[in-house]
């Protein structure tokens, strides 16, 4: 990801606290054909020690999982909140409109987890995260029925061996200037552009 140097997040809790928030997520990779795949899924994100790990599952029916035997990295796009913005807010003209955005960039090589535990633990990860209070109705499923699940799904982690955020929310941008795109965006209907507001500074860049 292209990454301007004062549009640079590096903050690891403020990192880690948006995947978790924007976690359904893009995981791409590409085959031995060097085709491009996507899939669109839910991540967990666990910290070990310095290290980080995502986990998640696909279905066994979608066949991007067989890229992962490659050795390849693969790639996961968290998106965030993202809006439009009109060079009418500006100070200096002429000026050109622009859109603004959050996004984490992972990479990591994937893992298949292919023990009964190890997908249970991936499932129960995922729950915890996300309805913690139906855990304990995962745990009392039938049988025959969690193991039939169990069987039509591929699960997975991924060790992260690099990570890049950008937070574009106009810090090149005069303070007056900020100022004006945060109330244009607290005006807005779009719940994702009054999110973005909030994300904006409003202070000097590099103050």
């Amino acid at each position: 990801m292209y990454v301007p140097s004062h549009n640079r997040m590096d903050d690891r809790a403020e990192q880690l606290a948006f995947m978790r928030q924007y976690s359904f997520a893009t995981l791409v990779t590409a085959g031995s054909g060097a085709v491009p795949r996507a899939t669109h899924l839910p991540f967990v994100a666990v910290e070990e020690g310095a290290g980080l790990r995502l986990v998640a599952h696909l279905a066994r029916a979608n066949p991007q999982w067989r890229d992962f035997g490659t050795g390849a990295e693969a790639l996961v796009i968290f998106q965030g909140p993202h809006a439009y913005i009109s060079p009418g807010l500006y100070e200096r003209q002429p000026s050109v409109p622009t859109w603004n955005y959050a996004a984490v960039h992972v990479y990591g090589k994937p893992r298949l987890l292919e023990g009964r535990e190890d997908k249970l633990s991936a499932l129960r990860q995922l729950v915890t995260a996300n309805d913690a209070p139906w855990l304990a109705e995962m745990e009392r499923l039938p049988a025959d029925f969690l193991e039939l699940k169990l069987g039509g799904i591929v699960a997975f982690d991924i060790a992260v061996t690099r990570l890049e955020a950008r937070w574009k929310l106009s810090q090149d941008r005069t303070p007056q200037e900020r100022r004006n795109i945060v109330e244009e965006l607290n005006g807005s209907e779009d719940g994702a552009a009054r999110t973005l507001a909030g994300m904006t500074p409003l202070e000097e860049a590099g103050a």
